[in-house]
């Protein structure tokens, strides 16, 4: 049984790791729209430390007016995937390509979005 733990937790620490240096931007948001997770990725493509990035929500970096609602959206289907328009720290914008998805953590409701830039 002990075998079976350890290789349980060394599997979450090589996922978690391949994740935060991944080639795309993942965010964690719970219900309310607020970022609990964000990968470096994410962190580097709108110019915040994670620190920072994990103090701002959903409608603090969407740029388009409608992200509260294709929010909801999500939270009734489990699933959304589109593009969309981010701010970056410095005011810019940049377009992303993303899928977002309901997931469960413990006991906890989360929703994890994997994003990219779109070259425009």
């Amino acid at each position: 049984m002990g075998s079976a733990v350890s290789h349980q937790l060394v599997q979450m620490s090589l996922v978690g790791e391949a994740i935060d240096l991944g080639p795309v931007a993942v965010f964690v948001a719970d219900d309310n729209m607020r970022y609990l997770a964000v990968n470096q990725y994410a962190c580097d493509l709108l110019g915040y430390e994670r620190a920072e990035l994990l103090t701002l929500s959903v409608l603090d970096v969407a740029v388009h007016s409608e992200a509260g609602e294709e929010f909801e959206e999500m939270l009734a289907s489990g699933f959304r995937a589109g593009n969309a328009r981010l701010r970056h720290k410095d005011g810019s914008e940049v377009e992303i390509a993303y899928r977002a998805a309901e997931t469960v953590v413990g006991l906890m409701r989360l929703y994890v979005s994997s994003c990219w830039p779109v070259a425009s």
